[in-house]
């Protein structure tokens, strides 16, 4: 039995991101980019204001102000996306509207409500230094200016950003098939009629909807314990998925087949039983550079053997640098306790605190409502058998 460190570990050393598929830019968020992206364009392609107001040259305006106007020929008006034929000379103004181009001549914007029009002049009540209220060309993205580094989770704000830089596909990391594979006689599809002694196969939803969260493409499947059923099922599931994860049967009992059946298909095990808690029974391995997680049944056990080590894995494989869950900072409301003998991770909750969030582990004795109702997981590492009320740790966020 390895510690939680070392299988996490290898874990990642085991997988590598997936290939480069091209995909439109609006399909890109929550992707990763498989090489570094450089501008295409410049934008602004050119000098552009930031205010409606009017153009002007700055020498004019110096000394203006609501006592002393400076009085400026109108000679055009310019909108966003426009063109105006002519320079603006001294004594002359342009009308000209937020993100219009700053014509030729013009040293700074007025805005609009330091002046007066009418008929073809203009009173101008401010002065108006060089290259206020201009956006310069290029300000936002130069053409070849690296925009994002591989390996960035692209977020609509970057995706935004891409679309500026003349992006309208990008090539990402190939998000993963996964195959979820539920096994146990006792186990039925949800919607089917329940009969005593049996049960939902919650633990395959939960791992279902997790892995949609993140966006890859999921197919699920519920076996019963038979070897040769089993056995069919990880061989077609390995056919059309790039990584398999399944539910129950990781122990060492008699029914326990899923690691038996692996073994007879040239399943390289990585581990088998790890120093953690829940989820101590987790196996994994690769099958011709295929990841395969088995997860013990029990919920906690399968929920956190899955959030811990196999969701970290399939996140790799979609090329994530941080493959695992967003962490912030917390204050124990509570002494928390593990076993100083391996990795423990305790349920819980979030709570405001005095500028800091506080963490409170969960106390309900239903496994199920307290895994529904969590909001955070926090880790009690190797070496230390309690974390004390007060103290500041990082916590895994659930939501």
């Amino acid at each position: 039995m390895i510690s939680y460190d070392e299988a996490y570990q290898l874990t990642m050393e085991s997988i590598s991101p997936l290939e480069i598929e091209t995909v439109e830019l609006v399909q890109a968020v929550n992707r990763v980019p498989g090489k570094d992206l450089y501008s295409r364009v410049w934008s602004p392609t050119c000098d552009v204001s930031l205010k409606d107001g009017y153009a002007v040259l700055s020498d004019d305006v110096k000394n203006a102000a609501p006592d002393r106007p400076v009085v400026l020929k109108l000679v055009g008006s310019i909108a966003a996306g426009g063109d105006w034929a002519g320079e603006v000379g001294p004594g002359q103004t342009v009308r000209i509207l937020s993100g219009a181009p700053v014509p030729p001549g013009a040293q700074a914007v007025l805005a609009e409500e330091f002046a007066e029009a009418k008929d073809n002049s203009v009173r101008v009540f401010n002065n108006a230094d060089p290259g206020r209220n201009i956006l310069l060309r290029g300000n936002d993205v130069k053409e070849g200016q690296k925009i994002i580094q591989a390996g960035k989770l692209l977020n609509p704000p970057i995706v935004g950003y891409l679309a500026s830089a003349g992006f309208n596909e990008v090539p990402v990391i190939r998000n993963p098939k996964v195959a979820i594979i539920a096994t146990g006689d006792e186990v039925i599809a949800p919607g089917k009629k329940l009969e005593d002694g049996k049960l939902y196969a919650s633990n395959l939803v939960t791992l279902a909807a997790w892995c949609t969260r993140y966006g890859f493409t999921v197919e699920t499947r519920i076996v019963i314990d038979r070897e040769k059923l089993i056995r069919e099922t990880l061989e077609e599931a390995l056919e059309n998925n790039d990584a398999v994860i399944t539910s129950g049967g990781a122990w060492k009992g008699e029914r326990d087949l899923v690691v038996r059946v692996l073994e007879t298909l040239n399943w390289v095990k990585k581990y088998h039983y790890v120093r953690m808690g829940p989820g101590k029974a987790i196996g994994f391995g690769m099958v011709e550079r295929k990841p395969v997680f088995c997860l013990p049944g029990g919920p906690p056990s399968n929920h956190i053997a899955f959030l811990q080590l196999a969701l970290p894995g399939v996140l790799k494989l979609a090329g994530r640098k941080h493959p695992e869950l967003p962490k912030t900072t917390v204050e124990l409301a509570e002494t928390i306790r593990g076993k100083i003998d391996w990795t423990q991770f305790v349920h819980g909750y979030l709570m405001p605190g005095e500028g800091i969030i506080k963490y409170a582990p969960a106390a309900l004795k239903s496994r199920l409502q307290m895994m529904a109702t969590s909001e955070a997981i926090v880790k009690i590492p190797e070496g230390t058998d309690c974390i004390p009320v007060g103290s500041y740790i990082s916590a895994y966020l659930l939501n």
